[in-house]
């Protein structure tokens, strides 16, 4: 999760390989071909040009295979990505395409002929498919098709886009090679009953066929992962996992186990509430109030004990408490204290990195010590998850891996949460924002750092200045608007302007700008197109801070969280 993001989006071209057929008369003719290149976006923005730079090629959401085009309309730019195609005279070709947006729109100009257009007001969530026709003049051998969104707009997102119709001669894309054998295949997500299975996306792939000891039972044809359901309590069960397309069904993945839990609680953590406070807790004396985890107030929901430290093996973690520094806290008290608040329905959780941290997870046996070395801490002291807060970046595969890892080990109560710094959420392919998608499906909230980042670009186009509402909404968009779900997006403040170099707002502002996103009020010169009334909340550095400052954040942030609809 890192980058700051400004949304935008590529188109997508499908393409397949001409053939004969024969004809009722007897007589052959050659099929109609695709003559777009790279309709799928398997090979990023290649042979496309988005207006303004409005374009960019994403791993979700994707309707086929493991590439789209996402386009950002900003100001008077409405993201138009076209393509310059190959045909021949007096011809009629079929242009279609999958979108998903708001008023995304298709057509073709330069046809010789009369210049076509069509578009849909909405698709909403799901793909939809457009479509229209042309038909080329005697003389015109080339014709360039378009995909576009419109003013004001959100990002739209574009796959499998395709123009069907006599082979001008311009070459076509060649046809599909049989994909690979998925990577990363990982279990999460247990219950009694049913497990999650993920897995890395295949290049070229059309969809995924899932084996359970060995016997197909699923298909899955969006997404690279699936819920299995109807399996027996505290059993075992291998997966594999193939790609396919076109040519045929790639080999099977390496074989994963997963173990389902048994009849009585799955949850044993209490859960996270649907809007919820969170507050890092300094393990260390740095000027601001020392506390023990018994004094952190009760409006927080999530407490992030701040920090886990590096060991001298690769990726894995250690936890040493600040006795001498926190007034001779024990380990003892605070594990009890630990207990105590998770009876009262709060989650304690370990957080990795802030400012010092050098944990680095770029490999499968670092991403493996993470998982290893967290989970041993979280059965030692009684955190219910983690946070990753590494402010030097991250590798999205390894801490994928790593993360996936953990839940299957930690089952579904895992919380896990994320707090990364604004440069990192701008781009959904920056390594931070890929992880948060990557694990969508175990994620509880990302809590971005809206401070000590300067002017960020909002997901409007424009550029905010931190300290104002519209800094916190436009900035917020941009994850709520990239792939995130409402519940997994919190802001992230410095308590008091002690607790942070710059970007310290006011309770009031804070509170504007949670009104703003899940209601529509309070907004200040940006306004979302929509409310996100599930936004799941806000956090502060930290509840030491907010203590020195009286617990001013607290008591005015922590009512408006727990009170919004």
């Amino acid at each position: 999760m890192n980058r700051i993001r400004s949304l935008a989006f590529p188109l997508a071209v499908t393409l397949t390989a001409g053939a004969l057929t024969a004809l009722a008369a007897g007589t052959a003719q050659a099929v109609d071909v695709n003559v777009a290149r790279n309709g799928g976006f398997e090979s990023g923005l290649a042979n496309w040009s988005c207006t303004g730079g409005t374009g960019a090629s994403v791993s979700s959401p994707v309707y086929a295979g493991a590439g789209a085009l996402k386009a950002t309309p900003a100001g008077q730019d409405n993201a138009r990505c076209s393509q310059t195609v190959t045909v021949k005279p007096n011809s009629t070709y079929t242009l279609s395409t999958q979108v998903q947006g708001s008023y995304v729109y298709l057509g073709a100009t330069g046809t010789g002929t009369q210049d076509v257009s069509t578009w849909t007001p909405g698709s909403g969530a799901g793909w939809q498919k457009l479509s229209t026709t042309f038909t080329t003049g005697p003389s015109t051998t080339q014709v360039t098709v378009y995909t576009h969104g419109w003013y004001g707009q959100p990002a739209y997102v574009v796959d499998e886009f395709s123009v069907f119709g006599p082979d001008g001669g311009g070459g076509t894309d060649p046809g599909p090679s049989i994909p690979g054998a998925p990577a990363g295949t990982a279990v999460s997500g247990q219950s009694a009953s049913a497990l999650t299975l993920s897995w890395n996306a295949v290049g070229g792939a059309a969809g995924y066929y899932v084996y359970q000891d060995g016997v197909r039972v699923q298909t899955v044809t969006s997404g690279a992962s699936t819920q299995i359901t109807g399996l027996a309590a505290s059993t075992s069960y291998s997966f594999q996992v193939s790609a396919y397309n076109a040519a045929g069904e790639g080999p099977k993945s390496a074989a994963v186990t997963g173990t389902t839990t048994g009849g009585g609680n799955p949850n044993p953590n209490p859960s996270v509430p649907k809007h919820a406070l969170t507050g890092y807790w300094q393990n260390f004396n740095n000027g601001a109030t020392v506390q023990k985890i018994s004094d952190v107030s009760a409006q927080y929901d999530i407490i992030a004990v701040s920090f886990a430290d590096a060991t001298t093996t690769p990726g894995a973690i250690a936890f040493n408490l600040d006795s001498a520094g926190l007034g001779g806290y024990t380990v003892a008290q605070f594990k009890a204290d630990i207990a105590a608040k998770k009876a009262a329905g709060k989650s304690v959780i370990l957080s990795i990195g802030g400012e010092k941290g050098t944990i680095s997870v770029n490999d499968s046996t670092s991403a493996n010590n993470l998982a290893n070395s967290a989970y041993a801490l979280m059965q030692e002291y009684g955190f219910t998850g983690i946070d990753i807060d590494l402010e030097n970046g991250l590798n999205p595969t390894y801490m994928t891996q790593a993360l996936r890892s953990l839940s299957a080990k930690a089952g579904p109560s895992l919380v896990i949460t994320m707090a990364p710094q604004t440069i990192d959420m701008q781009s959904t392919q920056g390594g931070y924002f890929r992880t948060a998608l990557n694990i969508k499906d175990i994620l509880t909230v990302v809590n971005m750092q809206y401070y000590n980042s300067g002017s960020m670009n909002g997901c409007d186009g424009k550029v905010y200045s931190q300290g104002s509402v519209d800094f916190l909404t436009a900035l917020a968009c941009i994850q709520l608007e990239g792939g995130l779900d409402p519940s997994q997006v919190g802001i992230g403040v410095p308590a008091s302007p002690s607790g942070a170099g710059s970007g310290y707002v006011s309770p009031t502002i804070v509170n504007n700008a949670l009104d703003c996103l899940a209601r529509g009020t309070g907004c200040g010169s940006f306004k979302p197109s929509k409310t996100y009334p599930g936004l799941r909340g806000a956090m502060t550095w930290s509840t030491n801070w907010d203590a020195k400052a009286g617990s001013a954040w607290s008591n005015s942030v922590g009512p408006k969280v727990h009170g919004l609809p």
